[in-house]
């Protein structure tokens, strides 16, 4: 089964807090894949840190050999979600994390996140939490 690894899971990962590296091998890292958006967000924490090239570093080394999807190619079902969403009186307000959430449901990937309720509205959604099973 294909995962899309969400910020929240890269970010416990990246300061110690879930063993990512052992769950990636369980599932094999060829069924592991990054959005676009997720590397932005990565970069922005590594740049805020107190040690900006320590981070970078730690970014480059995690996300070396994983695949990272572009969000174009999810345009249509982006705005197609985000409207549905904001008729029902329940939009996303994070853009990114729509961005993430179309994007796992456009390449039908399950969606490996701590964030589970600002996902589940997204219509298709599959969604697993790795860091209340580990």
């Amino acid at each position: 089964m294909p995962y899309l690894l969400d910020t929240s899971i890269c970010v416990f990962f990246l300061r110690g807090k879930l063993n990512l590296d052992q769950k990636i091998r369980q599932v094999g890292r060829e069924n592991c894949y990054l959005s676009e958006v997720t590397v932005f967000e990565l970069r922005y924490g590594a740049e805020n840190s107190d040690d900006p090239v320590v981070s970078h570093k730690s970014v480059d080394q995690f996300i070396n050999g994983l695949t990272i999807l572009p969000v174009f190619g999810c345009e249509r079902r982006y705005a197609r979600e985000k409207v549905r969403l904001r008729r029902l009186g329940k939009p996303i307000h994070d853009e990114f994390d729509l961005l993430i959430g179309v994007t796992t449901v456009e390449h039908k990937l399950t969606l490996v996140t701590d964030n589970t309720n600002d996902f589940e509205r997204i219509e298709g959604i599959v969604m697993e939490n790795w860091f209340r099973t580990a």
